[in-house]
């Protein structure tokens, strides 16, 4: 789940009948060579496109790239400004959530909905060590102000465990969630929101960063506390290093695209 929005990891046929996992399924090309010499931002009628020389930005299925805000068309501009002789899609974090929000889960964002739901019913804040004892530590200290903040700012009381057996939420947990989502269902929010949640393993901590309420080296540092502890007793190597670094990309990439956003 992690990887789920990952383009080199997606499913196999566009008719995916996951609307994030088809979108992302349009979006695996060969590397196009470089086109355009100047990127611009303009206003449209109905929001903000970039625009590649004379050429406005479209998504894989031929949309029109049309952002919400002049700062988020600002990040796509960016990424496409950077590009060298080749196009490297997955350099381009920003851009790739914009074309999986219009192009997959503009169709569906129940579907979205549901599936960051799931993660929260089995969190991995809920989720801690029995030992060791500084292990233990650094999770209560990494992870209980967001639970905290989550039972204050959403009225969600979440039950937790040691190890890895199952822990059933309050089915008034788990709707208090749902509702809090609901209340945020525009398809660039809830693509940036699934992206975080898959990375961090925690729609808490999604929600926590979207709301303002931490920041996303905070969420970042949260979500690795295992990792972390893992990589400074028995090392970190160059695969491993690569996709962690990857996925800090693209979690990186949605934060920022939750602030252009508000």
């Amino acid at each position: 789940m992690r990887e789920m929005l990952s383009d080199l990891e997606a499913g196999r046929h566009l008719s995916d009948p996951d609307p994030v996992r088809r979108a992302q399924n349009q979006m695996k090309a060969p590397a196009a060579r470089r086109f355009y010499k100047a990127v611009a931002v303009e206003r449209d009628a109905d929001g903000f496109s970039v625009h590649l020389d004379s050429r406005s930005v479209k998504t894989p299925s031929g949309r029109p790239a049309i952002l919400p805000s002049e700062a988020a068309a600002r990040l796509v501009a960016d990424e496409f400004a950077a590009q060298a002789e080749t196009i490297e899609p997955l350099t381009m974090p920003v851009t790739r959530l914009v074309n999986t929000a219009i192009d997959g889960v503009a169709s569906d964002t129940q579907a979205v909905i549901e599936d960051i739901l799931r993660f929260s019913s089995s969190d991995l804040l809920c989720y801690r060590a029995e030992g060791p004892d500084a292990l233990v530590a650094r999770q209560a200290e990494a992870w209980d102000p967001v639970l905290d903040w989550v039972r204050s700012a959403l009225g969600a009381r979440f039950n937790l465990a040691e190890g890895v057996m199952h822990v059933e939420q309050p089915r008034e947990t788990v709707g208090a969630i749902g509702i809090h989502l609901r209340q945020r269902d525009d398809m660039f929010r809830l693509s940036a929101l699934h992206v975080i949640t898959a990375i961090t393993g925690s729609a808490l901590l999604a929600l926590a960063l979207e709301a303002g309420a931490f920041d996303a080296k905070t969420v970042w540092d949260a979500a690795h506390v295992d990792e972390d502890w893992n990589i400074e007793h028995w090392g970190l190597d160059a695969e491993a290093a690569r996709r962690r670094a990857a996925r800090k990309r693209d979690m990186m990439g949605a934060a920022a695209l939750i602030e252009a956003l508000r």
